[in-house]
């Protein structure tokens, strides 16, 4: 009886299976990181809801005040230095007020211009999870497919390139068939993951180094010692609140009384 043969698979095809097993485990934590930044915009989103709900309107409410006593006081001193403390107050009482109401005004209509939606096709024509060759592909592409539809509305065309230009490489990467080729187009595959997750690190350090997130951090904090601190600004808000329209009638008094 003939010995049995057992066949040892090619370097290349060891070289393969090994690359694609890294892909995969790659790909598996870009999903992860992008499914922890999606839940970290929106949990941070909806505290800077609340925060402007809270305290946003306040510090709006506040800063009108204080334009208000320093156009007051032009009347009153009638100096250069006033007329500039009067217009630069004014100033900042419209950034607070339009960065407090800004979950109210409504968000213009969307209308992306046309380079934006021929490349979005062109992505889209080449990404979609329709084309997937298995189950594997085709969870990537959804992936790729959900990053595309967000560049998109955020009329992020820098993105969209990008994914275009990938998708290119590694197509380009293939011009004959064979293990050779396949490994290379798997490597080009592992270096543009590998890139998208040092991207998505970057995106989380910059959200986690705003002054929201800090302040999200502080409310956490408060809330382990049983304190609201959004409850405790708003607070600390009214009391300035009611000390400058205290300020606002001592100066109306004083212009009456030098009959200005």
């Amino acid at each position: 009886m003939p010995a049995e043969i057992i066949l040892q698979p090619t370097p290349d095809a060891a070289a393969l299976h090994q690359r694609r097993e890294q892909l995969a485990a790659v790909r598996a934590a870009l999903a992860e990181r992008e499914s922890e930044l999606a839940q970290a915009r929106a949990q941070l989103k909806a505290f800077e809801g609340r925060y402007l709900r809270q305290v946003g309107v306040l510090y709006a409410e506040l800063d009108d005040l204080e334009a208000r006593i320093a156009e007051r006081e032009v009347d009153l001193y009638d100096s250069d230095a006033a007329r500039r403390r009067a217009r630069e107050s004014r100033q900042r009482a419209r950034e607070t007020h339009d960065a407090a109401f800004s979950e109210a005004h409504e968000a213009p209509e969307f209308d992306p211009p046309p380079s934006l939606k021929s490349l979005f096709r062109e992505v889209a024509r080449r990404i979609h999870p329709d084309f997937a060759a298995d189950d594997d592909e085709r969870k990537h592409l959804t992936l790729l497919m959900a990053r595309a539809n967000e560049a998109y509305s955020r009329g992020d065309l820098d993105t969209l390139q990008r994914m275009l230009d990938d998708h290119r490489e590694v197509n380009a990467a293939i011009a004959e068939e064979g293990s050779s080729a396949e490994l290379l187009r798997v490597d080009r595959q592992i270096q543009h993951a590998t890139r998208d997750i040092a991207r998505l690190d970057a995106e989380e350090r910059t959200l986690l180094a705003s002054e929201i997130s800090q302040l999200h951090r502080d409310a956490e904090a408060a809330a382990l010692e049983d304190r609201d601190l959004l409850t405790e600004l708003a607070a600390g808000l009214r009391e300035q609140i009611a000390g400058a329209r205290y300020r606002f009638d001592f100066i109306d008094r004083q212009i009456a009384a030098h009959g200005r």
